[in-house]
């Protein structure tokens, strides 16, 4: 997220003072490699601060009772999640192996019955570091090593289980020690990254003061109470004769796993198998869902536009989309819970719900079964509908939306499809594959929401409308309707955007009322509060702590008293919220715009530098912070941050667009006018920064290239009075008295309301009888 001045200026006040985003930014809890948050040697025993209610006893109270469950969780994934680093848990090649990855030779082996890597460190010094812990062991096993201040860093030098050999996570670039991305550095923490989902009852303890960790659990790998939530009072029920146990629910477990919905049992498994923002320590309360977390929408750069996974977005934001999540399909129908292996191979797991006579057969997949005696993938139903993209280099993963292959989407909006780019026949044109497909299948297509977002994401005109639509059509999964609502977001609002926004506010998903409350678009603070103000009380703090950032800084007189109160209260959530994860840029990010909005301007400078220190590449905080510089007048240190993000990300149009704007501010129109055309050629579909190019342009005299400008931002955006003016004003400036005067007339047609064409209107008739220019 980005400051800009997408909000509509006045027609007297074309370059109006660019403003300071307010929408949340999010974390995306993995970068490229799932790391882990474990503690240090000897720290792992502890169960995390102490705490009422039931506690955590470990899986060796279980195991006696449920010994069929113990067994199949035996040698799982997550049973092997993390282990401390011995020779039975270390599978790779420590015997002293050298090899070589972007000019750095490292070097594996043991010294003293442990194991050590001789590598790159920290400042670019080459180093020995000893590895504490394992990570994961199938298709690959990671290795972590200690670090001053509780801090565990997992290697970018990985052990190919399947292969048995070392390679490198980034293969094809070098990450230079100071790149936030190096192994030393926070996107390789494991305390602050997936700590969480290979332990259980992670406690991360950062200090964000001393900026250390003093990270805890109960138990080193993914083990019963990890799902099943702390056991202490179950365990002291199933102590009881069996003619002596109370009848309670869920035999005294805090999470009930049975005789749940199927939407219970996803998000049972979503707070580890999400692209997430996390709320603090996992609870193991069985709560809704974005009471712990902040599931990640349908985002370019994460998702295709059509929802397909691009990104490490894990399983949830997948599934959710799907057919199977909308007739009550479950994890557990094809997983089973304990193993994780699939419940059957081959077809025959889909073959539970599905005809095998009628879908496993050539009259549907049109594939052979078997080709020159090897069975044929082809033939799969995974094949088609759910593909697999590599992440980690060599971890092959599926795409749960499982959708139906559409080369013709591939065709229109470039979106991968089974058949091609993420399948088989990847040597054939697009052209080929969707004549083969409309050969078996037909030509016609239902309409598929990726068109819908492809246009918003590229600003297409026409977009709006269709976003509109998709976001307010219930039968289309929550996370693809929230996407659309925060595509919506982008643009300057319209009568039928505010509308969907106001409906949204009071949707029954939460998903969709926290979208809506980060997008919403006001007109004023008392229109902001009469909307948002009800959201403060929300059951559901994601939506109520985002609600209150929003509202932050509201003036007291517009607030009832209990309005106040509760205003208060959440925003100090919000504020712990955040505090939770200062370890990531996101969240002093997010704490500066909220010290901001609240008047305290070196809180919020304070907030978004160390956003900065964690991440010198996190340009939305940089962006903001020189909003705040531009605001007190430091304008030099603001264009500094500018160019520092350009630099960094010249194809970022949203900085290039305040880059702009700052410099026309500063009276350097001749080079505002270079960002501000960058801004409008790298994103061609967004209006205001055609029409602030257009201006800066008609102010250096640049009329015909003014008038190309301001005219692109009417063709896109016909109805805008702003866009009306400025086009008419331009005319009017270069004597096509004629020419505004059309323009004038759309005003007026389009906005009857409104005195402005009108006005203008009779100014023009004016100057032609007075004998004014008229060509």
């Amino acid at each position: 997220m980005t400051a800009g001045g997408d909000r509509s200026p006045s027609p007297t006040d074309p370059l109006a003072r660019w403003k300071l985003i307010g929408a949340a930014a999010t974390a995306a809890i993995v970068v490229l490699i799932p790391l882990s948050l474990v503690v240090q040697p000897g720290s792992g025993a502890g169960a995390g601060p102490e705490e009422t209610g039931p506690s955590f006893v470990g899986r060796d109270r279980c195991a006696p009772c449920h010994e069929a469950a113990t067994r199949a969780w035996t040698g799982s994934d997550h049973d092997l999640a993390m282990a401390e680093a011995t020779e039975e848990t270390v599978l790779g090649d420590f015997d002293e192996v050298e090899l070589e990855f972007h000019g750095i030779t490292s070097r594996f082996f043991r010294r003293n019955g442990g194991f050590f890597v001789r590598t790159e460190g920290p400042g670019g010094e080459i180093g020995d570091f000893e590895i504490a812990y394992t990570f994961g062991h199938d298709p690959l096993q990671q290795y972590l090593v200690p670090f001053p201040g509780g801090r565990l860093q997992c290697l970018s030098l990985a052990w190919d289980t399947v292969r048995g050999e070392w390679f490198h996570l980034y293969p094809d670039r070098y990450i230079p020690p100071d790149d936030w991305l190096h192994w030393t550095r926070n996107a390789q923490n494991w305390n602050g990254m997936c700590a969480e989902c290979h332990s259980t009852n992670l406690i991360k303890g950062y200090d964000a003061e001393t900026q250390t960790f003093s990270t805890t659990w109960s138990e080193i790998d993914v083990s019963c109470e990890a799902c099943h939530g702390p056991g202490s009072a179950h365990v002291a029920w199933a102590d009881l004769p069996p003619m002596a146990r109370p009848v309670v629910d869920d035999y005294g477990l805090l999470v009930p796993t049975s005789g749940i919905t199927s939407r219970q049992q996803v998000e049972l498994c979503a707070p580890c198998h999400s692209r997430r923002t996390e709320l603090g320590d996992f609870k193991h309360s069985g709560l809704e869902l974005l009471d712990s977390l902040v599931p990640s929408l349908l985002d370019e750069g994460l998702y295709y536009a059509d929802g397909q996974i691009l990104d490490e977005v894990y399983v949830y934001g997948s599934f959710v989309q799907s057919k199977m999540y909308r007739n009550d399909v479950r994890c557990a129908d094809c997983h089973d819970v304990h193993s994780l292996k699939l419940r059957f191979e081959g077809n025959d797991l889909c073959g539970q719900c599905h005809r095998l006579d009628t879908y496993d057969s050539a009259d549907h997949h049109f594939h052979k079964k078997v080709v020159d005696g090897t069975p044929s993938a082809g033939a799969l139903c995974v094949s088609c509908h759910m593909p697999q993209r590599p992440y980690m280099v060599v971890d092959w993963r599926a795409d749960h939306s499982l959708r139906v292959p559409r080369p013709d989407l591939t065709r229109d909006i470039g979106t991968p499809n089974a058949c091609g780019q993420s399948g088989c026949h990847a040597d054939k044109s697009v052209d080929w594959q969707v004549a083969e497909y409309e050969a078996w299948y037909g030509r016609a297509k239902k309409p598929h929401y990726g068109t819908v977002l492809a246009a918003g994401r590229a600003h297409r005109p026409g977009a709006r409308g269709q976003l509109v639509r998709l976001a307010g059509d219930a039968l289309y999964p929550a996370i693809v309707r929230a996407t659309a609502l925060s595509l919506l977001g982008d643009d300057p609002p319209d009568v039928s955007t505010v509308r969907i926004f106001d409906l949204s506010l009071a949707d029954e998903e939460p998903i969709i009322r926290r979208t809506a409350v980060e997008f919403l678009p006001a007109t004023s603070t008392e229109d902001l509060l009469g909307k948002l103000a009800p959201l403060l009380f929300d059951p559901v703090r994601a939506v109520r702590t985002l609600a209150a950032s929003r509202l932050a800084g509201a003036p007291d007189a517009l607030l009832k008293p209990y309005q106040r109160e509760q205003l208060a209260e959440v925003i100090a959530e919000h504020v712990a919220d955040m505090r939770y994860s200062l370890d990531f840029a996101f969240a002093g990010h997010n704490l500066g715009n909220l010290y901001s909005q609240l008047g305290e301007p070196e809180k919020a400078i304070e907030a978004y530098r160390s956003a900065i220190e964690v991440d010198g590449l996190f340009f939305p905080a940089k962006v903001n912070l020189a909003v705040l510089y531009n605001s007190a007048g430091r304008n030099s240190e603001a264009e500094t941050l500018l160019r520092e993000v350009l630099e960094a990300y010249p194809e970022d149009a949203r900085t290039a667009y305040s880059l702009g704007l700052l410099l026309a501010e500063m009276g350097r129109l001749d080079e505002a006018v270079e960002f501000l055309g960058r801004a409008a050629a790298l994103e061609p579909g967004r209006t205001r920064a055609h029409y602030n190019y257009g201006l800066a342009l008609q102010a250096l005299g640049r009329i015909d290239e003014a008038e190309s400008a301001l005219s692109r931002a009417v063709e896109l955006e016909p109805e805008n009075l702003d866009y009306l003016y400025g086009l008419a004003d331009h005319y009017a400036r270069a004597g096509n008295t004629r020419a505004a005067l059309i323009v004038a007339e759309q005003m007026i047609a389009t906005h009857p309301e409104s005195p402005v064409g009108r006005d203008l209107k009779t100014r023009l008739e004016h100057a032609i009888g007075d004998g004014g220019q008229d060509r």
